[in-house]
């Protein structure tokens, strides 16, 4: 269970606790409540596509008005970013108090972190002002509008004539300034007296200067500093992303009421020790990125603040005329923002897609890694194989027992007593020798390296992290100490760039002794996590490079972790090849650089469950390469559980058993039958299909999409498919799948959202039907999965020991038809580990089957971002590498009754002069099942242009 007290709720969080009291101060005076945040009209100036100018807050009592700079700056791509800054603070007119190090500025550096595009200007805006109100047109043929009312401050988002998000709308603009502390004097009231009340008791500053938790006094050196805005969106019910929560995709309103939350969504990174379930509790990643979506609309707004942050969600119904007593009123979803200091500093994205949203926010924050294939295959871990003799043995195990696998993990105890780059000399003496075993079969092994240092005298890297005084300091400017798994600790400062440089140097296989090639890396506990620190993180008064404080930049803290070793690792081998780092804490951009996994999940049905929203909540957030402990980490799952949990995480994106130090051995093997068939079975279908899912890869590492896709993005306009979260697509291929979750079934019920007809995967069998769930078997052996019609799904069907011994095999191609006859789908081939597909090393083809013709079209010119758009001389010789490997088989399911009878096809091949024909075996449809036919080896060249004429 999850110890709550080691966790703030809202009302223990001084700035939650004051945004929330003054939200509801807004609500309480209804329409008597005014913003006091007003634009200075004369102050504001439009060059290009900005607009800047000086917001004038009245402060408290009146007398005064404070300064903020504001820009909004309109972009080429049609999004918004609106920034608000602290006039004072900026110009650093303000004193800090205890003597603090602590730079003055309000934190202006999440954007170096996780942006990296995206923010040219749209110089060809237009702007009008009359009244107070500046009206700006922007976007695609400027048919977006931005309403920019100046008293009080507001901004309306249009698009197609309608308000689509409001910012202020309600009023709850909040952005605490700086101020000194006054020391009241304490008059003493005489005995028999009544004290006068305070002029000041309607204030609360119990939390502005001091905040006790967990045993640890926050000293607070600039005093309250928070930042708060309220965003409708405007007809909106349904909201989605701020990643990471273990609940429902949908997000639930959190000011209470039936089945709603009590407390605001968090996102504060912490290292949550068996989190629970259906909660808005902090985890360990956090993406301050949310989408609304309504029938065939989309809008999404991304708050770029790396402080602890919170947000309160709910869902108000506006009748649209006062009679009408809400029937056939309009359902805003009314969300408020607040962190805990930092810029207010948000972009806005118009759509209208889910499609558009994503693309946009990850035009800005980066597309996911392309990884080496081995990445997207199957892992195996624990915590912890014992001696290389262990590894060496469960390796020859998943042989004996003909079951893939392409990377074996390392936790912390092969280190010679929890110390980083080293060896345990007793149990891990041979770590070479364990690696070439590994490699003989393609494999690789992942050691765990987390940020803290062992504080032990005569280690070389804990020496040098003193001496060239590169780790987090504390409130004093002293090296900060603290514990965690070695005992005392010191943290690496991932923020400076010469702990960058270090860090690198560390991973060189002459500084690493006992690393060799086919060693990756796993950073966790990079919240950061801190055993004895509040929150089981760094006290928030911490100093990183350049003087900012820990809590501007605690959200970021894994992402430079794992940037600093993504740099290491990339530099490491000469040339370079793709570096695989798995992190579990993270914030917007940290997809550049690696995966994810949700934590530490417990051996429960109820983990199983929640495992899949959390997954697809990453992919749209656009941090697709995301997976959960496969079995669960804590507790001994039964061997039903243990084999559904297979079957379910052999879709996710990252797919890997593991499990905790205290519980059962668990390979597959160790099972018994049938469990351990079965789950060879699920491990094999996705090494079957690495090839449809190296595509998804591809396609979210060149324009951000999902690599697995939640209902409303693939079906934007069924709104009976908006909040489910149990069933997902895969990629662009059509596979929908629906884990089983709960022990003892037999059947489950698929939702179909389209006219389209869906196979099942397996034996054809038909499903069909719009707009209502079918059930589909699910015994113990079979997973509901289903191929929608007018799809061409590319897999590899010979079993081989590891990914890397498919390199050379053929391929088969399944040519789902649609109820029109046609189908589409894409292949995209590298080699797997390299970065040449930058310069045309790779193979792209779009395979379209119409008019009874399959033909393979050449795409690789075509396209934006990494491996899509160049080619050369890479290209042509990759394509001489892969001349040999070919299609072996094409499958069409729903062939037309037409070929009954028919024995051969013709095949054409560019380069041949005459076609060949084919043998072709047709199969009729039985009980329930479609129709479907076979090409027999036709025999061309998957990097070649084809056609297979079936007429």
């Amino acid at each position: 269970m999850v110890k709550h007290e080691n966790f703030k709720t809202c009302e223990q969080s001084g700035f939650c606790k004051r945004n929330r009291a003054f939200a509801d101060t807004a609500t309480t005076a209804g329409q008597a409540w005014v913003s006091p945040y007003r634009i200075d009209s004369k102050t504001l100036k439009t060059k290009g596509g900005q607009i800047t100018g000086i917001i004038l807050k009245t402060i408290e009592d009146g007398t005064a008005e404070i300064k903020l700079p504001l820009v909004i700056s309109f972009l080429k791509s049609g999004s918004v970013r609106v920034t608000v800054d602290e006039e004072k603070r900026q110009k650093g007119e303000i004193e800090l108090r205890h003597g603090s190090q602590a730079r003055k500025e309000r934190y202006n550096e999440a954007s170096d972190w996780a942006l990296v595009g995206g923010l040219t200007d749209d110089s060809g805006i237009s702007v009008a002002t009359e009244k107070d109100v500046t009206t700006v047109l922007f976007g695609p043929s400027r048919t977006y509008k931005a309403i920019i009312k100046h008293t009080p401050l507001a901004i309306d988002f249009e698009r197609d004539e309608h308000v689509h998000i409001k910012l202020n709308g309600a009023g709850l603009m909040n952005m605490e300034h700086w101020r000194p502390k006054i020391e009241k004097e304490v008059k003493e009231t005489p005995e028999g007296e009544e004290a006068p009340p305070s002029e000041l008791a309607t204030v609360d500053e119990s939390t502005w200067w001091e905040e006790t938790f967990g045993g640890n006094t926050d000293s607070k050196p600039k005093g309250p500093e928070s930042i708060g805005l309220d965003i409708t969106f405007q007809g909106y019910d349904h909201v989605f992303g701020i990643p990471e929560h273990a609940g429902p995709l949908s997000l639930k309103e959190t000011r209470g009421g039936s089945g709603n939350y009590e407390q605001p969504y968090r996102l504060y990174n912490s290292d949550v020790f068996e989190y629970e379930m259906d909660s808005p509790m902090t985890l360990y990643g956090a993406i301050p990125f949310m989408q609304a979506h309504r029938k065939d609309s989309t809008v999404g707004v991304f708050w770029l603040n790396a402080a602890e942050t919170w947000i309160d969600i709910i869902k108000p119904k506006a009748s649209m005329n006062p009679l009408s007593l809400g029937i056939g009123g309009r359902t805003d979803t009314q969300t408020h923002w607040f962190s805990e200091s930092g810029l207010m500093d948000l972009f806005v994205f118009m759509g209208p897609t889910p499609k558009d949203v994503i693309e946009a926010y990850s035009e800005l924050t980066g597309y996911t890694q392309l990884p080496q294939q081995f990445a997207i295959a199957y892992h195996q871990c624990r915590w912890n194989y014992v001696t290389d003799d262990d590894v060496r043995d469960v390796d020859r195990k998943f042989d004996k027992h003909n079951i893939p696998y392409d990377v074996i993990w390392l936790d912390i105890e092969y280190t010679d007593g929890r110390k980083y780059f080293t060896w345990d000399s007793h149990t891990f003496g041979d770590p070479i020798g364990m690696q070439k075993q590994l490699d003989g079969h393609g494999r690789k092994l992942v050691a765990i390296i987390d940020p803290h240092i062992k504080n032990e005298g005569g280690y070389s890297v804990v020496d040098q992290l003193k001496s060239k005084s590169l780790a987090v300091k504390n409130k004093d400017n002293n090296i900060y100490e603290g514990w965690c798994w070695p005992g005392s600790s010191h943290w690496i400062d991932c923020f400076n760039p010469a702990a960058i440089t270090w860090w690198r140097s560390l991973f060189t296989y002459k500084s690493f002794s006992g690393s060799a090639s086919n060693m990756f890396i796993w950073n966790d506990m990079n919240e950061p996590s801190v055993f004895n620190g509040p929150e089981t993180t760094m006290p928030k008064d911490n100093i990183h490079h350049s003087n900012w404080e820990h809590r501007d930049v605690h959200n970021l803290n894994g992402l430079t972790f794992i940037n600093a070793t993504y740099e290491a690792l990339l530099h490491r081998d000469s040339p370079s090849r793709r570096p695989f780092v798995l992190t579990r804490s993270f914030f917007a951009g940290s997809q550049r650089l690696g995966a994810m996994w949700t934590g530490d999940n417990q051996a429960d049905w109820s983990h199983l469950a929640a495992s899949i929203p959390m997954v697809l909540a990453q992919n749209i957030a656009g941090f697709p390469f995301a997976g959960a402990d496969v079995g669960g980490f804590f507790g001994n799952p039964s061997k039903e559980l243990q084999t559904r949990w297979y079957q379910a995480g052999a879709f996710y994106p990252f797919f890997r058993g593991h499990a905790h130090i205290d519980t059962r051995r668990r390979e597959p093997y160790l099972l018994g039958e049938p469990y351990t068939s079965i789950m060879t079975q699920a491990i094999r279908l996705r090494y079957q299909l690495l090839p449809a899912w190296y595509t998804a890869f591809h396609e979210a590492a060149t324009s951000g999409v999902p690599i697995v896709r939640p209902h409303y993005y693939v079906h934007p306009s069924d709104e009976k498919g908006f909040a489910l979260d149990d069933q997902f697509y895969i990629g662009s291929t059509g596979l929908l799948v629906k884990p089983v979750t709960a022990e003892g079934v037999m059947s489950v019920d698929i939702y179909i959202p389209d006219r389209e007809k869906y196979f099942d995967y397996f034996d054809y069998s038909i499903v069909f039907g719009a707009g209502k769930t079918h059930p589909v078997a699910a015994q113990l052996n079979k997973i509901p999965l289903l191929m929608q019609g007018g799809h061409v799904i590319p897999r590899r069907d010979r079993p081989r020991k590891s990914s890397g011994l498919m390199k050379w095999d053929p391929f088969t191609l399944v040519v789902a038809l649609s109820n029109a006859g046609t189908a589409e789908g894409t292949l995209y081939l590298d080699d797997g580990e390299s970065f040449a597909f930058e310069q045309g090393a790779y193979i792209h083809r779009r395979f379209k089957y119409s008019s009874e013709a399959l033909v393979s079209e050449d795409i690789s010119g075509s396209g934006s971002g990494s491996g899509s758009g160049t080619t050369g001389k890479a290209t042509k010789e990759y394509l001489k590498t892969m001349a040999k490997v070919r299609v072996e088989k094409i499958i069409v399911v729903g062939a037309p009754i037409a070929w009954f009878g028919k024995k051969e096809v013709l095949v054409l091949e560019e380069g041949s002069k005459e076609g060949r024909k084919v043998d072709l075996a047709f199969h009729n449809a039985v009980a329930g099942k479609s129709t479907w036919a076979v090409v027999k080896d036709p025999g061309v060249g998957i990097g070649k242009g084809w056609k297979v004429d079936f007429s």
